[in-house]
């Protein structure tokens, strides 16, 4: 596995960002910066052989400073919303920052999608570790995060979380990449499969209510493959509350999804340890320049964030987010990309 460590550029106060790119032996490659834990780019071959960057990024360390869309970043400390943007712990209220409405987002103002991590190359693997100190955005503890991404061999994207807290808080983490299989255009024409019979019914907020409805009979039934623009335009409450899916899916085990692309013939898996997973179909994305000039837009990408369910304090039955004093969280999501 080769490794190679360069600057990627600096930020507004000077700050150098600097990005690592790990290699395998059929030439797929997964590029890491430190500002955010960031995946900038993951190149996977196609059917022909050609190497596709399949995730949305941008070419300067200054287009992720100014842009809050959290392309390819780790989010923390507790990825998508709480409601009210308030919580209740060991009878305590700590507030947060009300950025999504009256909602708290992605971890706050300054989440871990704006900060530099401490980051090295291990092997296969590139790490990234920060210490968040207490009272950060609000959350108590000071929490030691580390995110592993490991680029196997044989095409796959591994990403390991671990924390652990000196005081009692909520960890919730993800990463926030957008995918595309075919390097560039729409995602509509992409096949998806999820493997879950129900979901979280979102509020007009997208905020979950603590209803979870079946798939079966809706729009958002992805049990059989289908495309992801089949339904995305139905006449239905969820999807019109939220411009298309933006909701969390309760998985039923280890394999979350199978993504697909006629066009480039790439396959994506996802397996995950965690119980929920973000469809995202890209609703709010604003049309602006990416990488290599390659043009943002709406759904012109989707994610697949592995989680929590959001909003878990506040919704009865949820799996709880909060993470113990001394208590170690670990938690695996892996990508794999084959071809067809």
């Amino acid at each position: 596995m080769n490794a190679e460590k360069v600057f990627f550029g600096a930020l507004s106060d000077g700050t150098e960002v600097h990005a690592l790119r790990l290699t395998n032996a059929s030439g797929a490659s997964v590029t890491v910066l430190d500002y955010g834990a960031t995946v900038q780019s993951l190149l996977v071959p196609d059917r022909d052989g050609k190497l596709v960057d399949v995730v949305l990024g941008y070419d300067s360390a200054a287009d992720y400073e100014r842009n809050d869309v959290f392309l390819g970043a780790t989010i923390g400390r507790v990825g998508n919303r709480i409601a009210n943007a308030a919580f209740s712990l060991n009878g305590v209220t700590y507030k947060l920052a009300r950025n999504d409405g009256a909602n708290h987002l992605h971890g706050g103002l300054r989440g871990f999608d704006k900060v530099l991590w401490d980051m090295q190359a291990e092997g296969s693997s590139i790490i990234c570790t920060r210490l968040s100190p207490d009272g950060e955005e609000g959350y108590p503890g000071n929490l030691r995060v580390s995110v592993r991404f490991t680029l196997t061999e044989d095409n796959a994207l591994r990403i390991a979380y671990d924390a652990v807290s000196d005081r009692d808080t909520l960890v919730n983490l993800t990463n926030h990449s957008y995918f595309n299989l075919n390097g560039g255009g729409t995602v509509l024409d992409h096949r998806l499969r999820v493997f879950a019979e129900r979901f979280c019914e979102g509020d007009a907020g997208c905020l979950p209510t603590g209803r979870l409805l079946p798939v079966e009979g809706t729009p958002f039934d992805f049990r059989a493959e289908k495309r992801i623009g089949d339904d995305i335009g139905a006449e239905h409450e969820q999807l019109l509350r939220a411009g298309g899916y933006d909701h969390n899916y309760c998985l039923a085990g280890a394999r979350a999804a199978l993504l697909k692309s006629e066009e480039t013939g790439i396959s994506m898996s996802v397996d995950t340890d965690l119980p929920g997973m973000q469809l995202y179909s890209g609703n709010f994305l604003k049309t602006h320049p990416g990488k290599g000039g390659r043009e943002i837009k709406k759904r012109g990408a989707l994610c697949l964030e592995t989680q929590l369910y959001p909003n878990a304090l506040n919704c009865w039955g949820f799996p709880s987010p909060v993470l113990r004093a001394g208590q170690s969280l670990h938690s695996e999501t892996v990508y794999s990309f084959t071809t067809f």
